[in-house]
């Protein structure tokens, strides 16, 4: 049984950053006939991955290390990345922020 990128995504993921929160969507159907969409999809992926592994890393760091542990994905196919990396008390002030009244 051939295993979906989004599956792989998520375990390299998990054993690399040991997440609180671990959320991978698969966009492709959206950038069907943008540069790098393959016919078959498993291209383009949302991941929200929050996790203690980023406290004192800068935005960029975080980004870099998220391509770096997905380097083998993006050799074979993977095009693009929307990336939301955060610490755990990011996520909870972000979650905070969102539910607060206006």
């Amino acid at each position: 049984m051939i295993e979906s990128r989004a599956r792989r995504i998520a375990a390299v993921l998990t054993a690399r950053f040991a997440p609180a929160v671990l959320e991978v969507t698969d966009d492709s159907a959206r950038h069907a006939g943008h540069a790098g969409a393959a016919p078959g999809g498993e291209t383009h992926y949302s991941v929200l991955l929050v996790a203690d592994a980023f406290a004192g890393m800068p935005r960029v760091a975080r980004s870099r290390a998220v391509h770096a542990a997905l380097a083998a994905e993006f050799a074979s196919g993977l095009h693009a990345l929307a990336l939301t990396l955060r610490t755990p008390a990011e996520h909870a002030h972000s979650a905070a922020s969102r539910a607060a009244p206006v």
